[in-house]
């Protein structure tokens, strides 16, 4: 039987020419290094923009890596004018592990809204860095901020994970590392169409290949860069691929949204169902034609402004604000 794939937003669609330019559906292991380039079209932001007119105070500090490996960089933005500890987003940069920095996918319109403290981390990358080495320092990250929460204006006791892309992935990998070494505890996560299944091989992932963005191709350069010759075997670590825990109980509540048009699709609606399956808590929205990361690459779509809109309604309710 032919597997048709999902038809991408009528508004979406034709923005994907553009960004084949520069971000072609399929990512090889060869390309990597292009990848890491930051003169594309969304540039990392400067202190002086993340700072937005005064509004927030902008801070880099190196913490304690995990055990034996190096310092990890963090990029911290808080309220200037916050009179009492906010709520903290510790937030994990997608690309697919390999490429992206600390600077990627800030989430300063929460933190406009809500008030809240920004900490965004910085780890190392595959495949110069293969598992456990980016969700080793992620975790090392989430160690210093919910022991210094005081120190940058936040409340440890509110403390919000989050992540897009491969960044969702290793949110989800950090909460479950929480849980399991009995760790910081979050109140809530957000995995926005997160990396979560090394095994590549749900029928979204069959229906995507070679078009929209980061194709079953890109996902095999991506999982493959993180692990090796271990991808898709019996001795993955849940760690490493969340979607591999047999155990998805105890959890943070969790937002999960992903688009119908992309690699992830299923293994995002699986997790959701599972974590739903062990009595835990989960919102999920999966928009309709919907390419991965549509929401950041063509922000004035209808269908992107109502992913923001649902992501902040969610965040609004979690804290009670």
């Amino acid at each position: 039987m032919v597997m048709r794939r999902p038809p991408f937003d009528r508004e979406l669609a034709p923005e994907l020419e553009a960004i084949r330019a520069w971000l072609p559906p399929t990512v090889t292991l060869d390309m990597i290094e292009a990848g890491r380039r930051t003169d594309g079209p969304f540039p990392p932001p400067t202190n002086e923009e993340l700072a937005c007119g005064g509004r927030f105070e902008v801070e880099e500090r190196t913490v304690p890596g995990p055990p034996g490996a190096p310092e990890v960089p963090l990029l911290i933005c808080r309220p200037t004018t916050a009179t009492e500890p906010r709520p903290i987003v510790y937030t994990i940069h997608g690309g697919g592990m390999v490429a992206g920095s600390h600077r990627l996918g800030i989430p300063l319109d929460w933190a406009e809204e809500l008030d809240l403290v920004v900490v965004s981390v910085e780890y190392r990358l595959a495949p110069e860095h293969p598992h456990p080495a980016p969700v080793e320092d992620c975790y090392a990250g989430l160690l210093w901020t919910a022991e210094h929460a005081k120190e940058i204006g936040g409340d440890a006791d509110r403390v919000i994970l989050a992540g897009g892309s491969a960044g969702g992935g290793l949110t989800a990998a950090v909460a479950l590392l929480a849980r399991d070494r009995n760790g910081p505890q979050a109140i809530g996560q957000v995995l926005m169409c997160p990396m979560l299944d090394d095994r590549n091989d749900t029928p979204s992932a069959h229906q995507m290949a070679g078009v929209g963005v980061w194709d079953r191709t890109s996902n095999e350069t991506g999982w493959g860069a993180l692990l090796g010759e271990a991808r898709g075997g019996a001795d993955v670590s849940p760690y490493a691929a969340p979607a591999r825990a047999d155990d998805l109980s105890g959890l943070p509540p969790a937002f999960i949204d992903v688009g119908s048009a992309e690699t992830f699709r299923d293994e995002d609606v699986a997790y959701a169902s599972r974590i739903w399956q062990a009595g835990g808590i989960a919102e999920l929205h999966v928009w309709p034609g919907g390419f991965h990361g549509f929401d950041g690459m063509v922000p004035q779509a209808a269908l992107s402004r109502d992913a923001k809109a649902a992501r902040l309604r969610w965040l609004r309710r979690l804290l009670g604000e």
